[in-house]
């Protein structure tokens, strides 16, 4: 008999990272469902275009209004249980929703009202979870942990994503969002073992103006951070629009309904697992050249849909978006662990948030009027023309180009120039 040889995780891989991994895989597999079932109960209660969009902005607005305070507060307060009250609210509004869906027709603004209070706690959720990532790994492998936390994140959204069509298909909406309810609440009771006690009390002084102040000037002094910023602020706002209202749009009328639409997206979910996989081993050292040029494809599923191709077409494109999109969110995650001070990053990952997705509310609430003027397909070729724009113009700057990748991160308080192995880049980045 052969003794057995303990697994033993890698030395990265801490209980912290852990614990934030298995909610995030928890809650993927429920939220990825839960946007396709939101979009189509709105059509199944009556909706039209114009609605789904005006639901998906009611999301997304309060995350805008709120991501700032957000960022201040998990910079001041324990992450973890900013995390754990924002699931909480999620949980909530979510379970409303169902109970509404499956017990008749509901009302627009019901909608709108529920799906604003799950904005909120998105809002406060996002900067508490990125910063409470990126202070749970160190060492050289951050990049392989970042990666590692992302595949296993995107995988949950491709069985998400793809159940969660099928789903609604089969069962209705209504069942969907129960399920992510249910989905908030097993994250948010994993999210309240974790531990913080690593992270150094913060300095008494100041408020949340001064917080905010200061998480502005960590941002603005760094070229290479608010232009990715200022590149997604319009790449997110017309790719949301794309996906959340002229995607469902686009499979109802000419795909066949809500499976194929979230096979799609299952296969959006499996590039970003094969993008994740990929930067395990690929380190590249100049991290936001190679993650910019990789944003380019993201034109892709607005054309597709425009055209629009056939569900294979779509599906292979929506793979190889999830590829490079993966090898920039990696770079990224790889590039503010690096640069930006730990006790800092909520702050700076609430500006992040908030400048990428500022304009969303706007373009989804414009995407059904958008359509009537100028016809769904002239407006899904606009979104895909303004992706590629946008990335072609951030390359220009040359912090962008030239921030290259260092075995030790910033530990400094303020802005610094980047140390950048051959030569200095100007600003930060």
């Amino acid at each position: 008999m052969k003794p057995t040889i303990p697994l033993r995780r890698p030395t990265w891989a801490g209980r912290n990272y852990s614990l934030l991994t298995a909610s995030a895989v928890v809650t993927n597999l429920g939220s990825h469902g839960a946007l396709i079932a939101a979009a189509f109960a709105v059509l199944e209660s009556g909706g039209d275009g114009g609605d789904v969009g005006l639901v998906a902005a009611a999301r997304t607005l309060p995350l805008v209004l709120f991501l700032l305070i957000g960022g201040a507060v998990a910079d001041r307060l324990p992450r973890h249980q900013v995390m754990v009250a924002a699931n909480a609210l999620n949980c909530v509004s979510q379970a409303a929703f169902a109970v509404l869906v499956l017990t008749g027709e509901p009302l627009l603004w019901q909608m709108m009202l529920l799906t604003a209070l799950g904005g909120t706690g998105h809002a406060f959720f996002s900067p508490a979870a990125e910063g409470m990532l990126m202070s749970s790994v160190s060492g050289d492998q951050v990049s392989r942990a970042f990666a590692m936390f992302r595949m296993a994140m995107q995988g949950a959204a491709v069985g998400g994503a793809a159940l969660g069509g099928a789903m609604v298909a089969a069962i209705g909406p209504g069942w969907v969002l129960a399920a992510d309810a249910a989905a908030f609440a097993v994250a948010g009771s994993l999210r309240a073992f974790l531990d913080v006690s690593h992270i150094a009390p913060r300095a008494p002084g100041g408020g949340l103006l001064s917080d905010l102040r200061e998480g502005w000037r960590e941002f603005s002094g760094r070229p290479w951070l608010w232009a990715v910023v200022v590149q997604f602020s319009i790449a997110n706002a017309v790719v949301g629009a794309a996906d959340a209202v002229y995607g469902p749009l686009v499979a109802r009328d000419h795909l066949g309904g809500a499976a194929p639409w979230g096979l799609a997206l299952g296969f959006f979910g499996a590039g970003t697992v094969a993008g994740a996989l990929l930067m395990t081993r690929w380190k590249p050292r100049r991290l936001l050249l190679a993650g910019t040029l990789c944003v380019f494809p993201l034109a892709l599923p607005s054309a597709a849909l425009a055209i629009p191709t056939s569900v294979g077409v779509l599906c292979a494109v929506m793979f190889l978006t999830g590829v490079t999109l993966e090898v920039f969110g990696v770079s990224w995650m790889t590039a503010l662990h690096q640069e930006i001070p730990e006790d800092k990053l909520s702050r700076v990952s609430a500006y992040d948030w908030f400048g990428s997705v500022a304009l969303v509310p706007l373009t989804t609430a414009l995407a059904g009027p958008a359509e009537t003027a100028f016809g769904r397909t002239s407006a899904l070729w606009g979104c895909a023309v303004l992706v590629v724009v946008v990335t072609a113009a951030v390359l220009c700057v040359p912090d962008v180009r030239n921030l290259r990748r260092r075995t030790k991160h910033v530990t400094v308080a303020s802005a610094q120039p980047s140390a950048d192995a051959e030569s200095p880049v100007g600003g930060l980045g």
